[in-house]
């Protein structure tokens, strides 16, 4: 789970940590961290060009102390001082004495334009508003130059708490950023602004309750509903779904389309679209309602295609008054009151655009879209509901409190017709299984991104996204089953690396792009990280070396052989796994194709 924290916690814990080191220590470890992924995004140091667009304070000594240890390999490195006379004194002294350079005013320009890598050192994690002219004008010289754009922390312009951008702001194709995220790094508007991501553990300790979290492939997979040999349709939860009208047909089936791969063993229909549903699934309940009548269900979904009539008020009614977990979506949304939501003792979800946000908290769409985490908090609150702010950045808050969940999974292609009603019917199928309503939300909405992520970058019908979701099931939860689960940690020596864009910074270099890639949805599972770090303790090795040695250093057939055997033993140990014949040749087979893959 990748997890962010408020400027206010990050500083304190630096402060803390401060305290104890010697002085000057932390801006160090920082700036190693960065000097080492800006090598990384160069790839040969020697004879690069680096320009180091410096502001005041920590920051841009954060800059200057990784353009110095640049300069001692070998880059040509030359900082543009915007403030010269609050520059951080030791960060250009180092540079200096490494043989780093100072632009003048007048060689700033072509300094920049000309540098293959450009590092944003402008304003920290405590900027507000927008960049001031004359960096806004050397920006425009990066961009225009072609260079890869590295932010210090965040990208300059934008906030750090909320993800709002007031003004311009760095377009960084990948951010450096120091002891943990930040929320406005997970969140659009600013997100898209961040570019890549690589995270520098500097030693902060934390607070074990972040303010905002996404999940990943293995948080996602503990929480997949999973039969057992006990179960049967009716154990396994039926999700109830209220939806559709004489206009529009169309968003009954597609959220029985959803609900149909979210868990549940079955569905019931309620409503004039019953025809329509049952042509395109037959294997769904209906009735002609009301949905009290309709039989048990462990969960409802009501409001796509409901239109506002006296029938669709009457159907929101019948459902709300129900025991059970409901999800309000579309229709549903316009005709229900604060008072309804709150009076109800089981869980209620709900799941507004930002236009459906806006009208529900009495504001404007374009202030719910430029503060997407205090919107969805808002709504949580005032409505005592599990609130989904869908939008570029699917945001998930409680009406408990605590972190919000942000979905790294999503894609514009999702901006489609009928995409919603999908999401609706799929996550109150997680309902009925008996999720919680946060978990539920969460879920749903990953496996929703992801359908639509695997359907490629290009145009996408709603209905196509319900029919990749067995798929996407079935790929994520490959990671809690089967005996290949800790062999999945072989490509881990990358993780915590760049990770959560959907473009790189390595756009030329398919090989480490596609293990990139590979990162952003495997993390290692718990139980198997736990057990490999004890065998990698034994030698004197760090997890991340140790899975570096087994999965990317394999230099000769001996070695190879030796080591191999060697993961095997581990994955037979781990967890009590032991292969029969059959699954031990297939073991042996998947591991021998991932050790080719990470010798490429």
């Amino acid at each position: 789970m990748r997890t962010a924290y408020s400027v206010e916690t990050v500083r304190a814990a630096e402060r803390a940590l401060m305290a104890q080191l010697p002085h000057g220590a932390l801006m160090q470890r920082a700036a190693a961290g960065l000097a080492a992924a800006c090598a990384d995004l160069l790839g040969r140091v020697y004879g690069a060009r680096v320009a180091l667009l410096v502001g005041s304070g920590d920051n841009g000594g954060d800059a200057l102390y990784a353009g110095a240890r640049l300069a001692r390999r070998g880059a040509g490195v030359t900082a543009v001082l915007l403030s010269p006379d609050r520059t951080h004194a030791g960060g250009l002294a180092a540079l200096r004495s490494a043989g780093g350079r100072v632009a003048s005013a007048e060689a700033a320009d072509r300094a920049v334009r000309r540098a293959d890598l450009v590092v944003d050192g402008i304003v920290g994690i405590g900027g507000r508003g927008g960049l001031r002219p004359e960096a806004q004008a050397l920006l425009e010289a990066a961009y225009a130059g072609g260079a890869t754009i590295v932010a210090v922390d965040l990208p300059s312009g934008v906030d750090a708490d909320t993800g709002e951008v007031r003004g311009e702001a760095v377009r960084a194709d990948a951010t450096v950023t120091f002891g943990a995220y930040k929320p406005g790094l997970l969140l659009d508007p600013a997100r898209e602004y961040a570019g890549a991501l690589r995270l520098v553990d500097i030693g902060l300790r934390l607070p074990p309750e972040p303010a905002v979290e996404a999940l990943q492939h293995a948080d996602v997979a503990e929480l997949l509903p999973w039969p057992t040999a006990e179960s049967d349709k009716y154990r396994r939860g039926v999700v109830g779904v209220v939806a559709g009208s004489a206009r529009y047909p169309g968003a009954a089936v597609l959220a029985v389309a959803g609900a149909l791969h979210g868990g549940a063993g079955a569905v019931r229909y309620v409503g004039p679209a019953a025809d329509a549903v049952v042509a395109r699934f037959p294997e769904t309940l209906v009735s002609a309602g009301p949905p009290s009548k309709a039989g048990r269900v462990q969960a409802w979904v009501v409001g796509p295609g409901l239109g506002d009539g006296t029938e669709a008020r009457q159907a929101l009614a019948d459902v709300l008054a129900s025991d059970v977990p409901v999800l309000v979506d579309a229709d549903g949304l316009r005709l229900l009151t604060a008072r309804e939501l709150r009076s109800r003792a089981a869980e209620t979800v709900i799941t507004p655009h930002a236009g459906e946000a806006a009208a529900l908290l009495g504001t404007a769409r374009e202030d719910v879209e430029a503060a997407r985490l205090s919107s969805v908090r808002a709504l949580a609150e005032q409505y005592g509901v599990t609130a989904l702010l869908k939008g570029s950045t699917t945001a998930i808050a409680s009406p408990s409190g605590g972190p919000v969940r942000i979905n790294p999974t999503g894609t514009p292609w999702l901006a489609t017709a009928g995409s919603g009603d999908v999401l609706s019917g799929l996550t109150g199928s997680l309902l009925a299984t008996g999720l919680p309503a946060f978990d539920a939300a969460t879920t749903g909405a990953y496996l929703h991104g992801l359908s639509a992520r695997l359907l490629g970058p290009s145009p996408l019908t709603a209905m196509s996204v319900a029919e990749g979701l067995r798929g996407v099931w079935r790929d994520v939860a490959e990671v809690r089953v089967g005996p290949f689960q800790a062999l999945q940690t072989l490509q881990a020596h990358l993780i915590e690396r760049w990770q959560g864009a959907d473009t790189y910074p390595y756009a030329s270099n398919e090989r480490k792009e596609s293990r990139l890639m590979a990162d952003a949805n495997i993390r290692i599972p718990a139980e198997a990280r736990d057990r490999l770090a004890e065998v990698a303790a034994a030698e004197g090795l760090s997890l991340r070396s140790y899975l570096a040695r087994l999965a990317g250093e394999l230099t000769t057939p001996a070695e190879r052989s030796e080591r191999a055997e060697r993961a095997r033993q581990i994955l037979r140990e781990w967890n009590g796994y032991n292969p029969s014949e059959e699954e031990e040749a297939q073991l042996d087979a998947e591991l021998d194709r991932r050790l080719a893959e990470a010798m490429r």
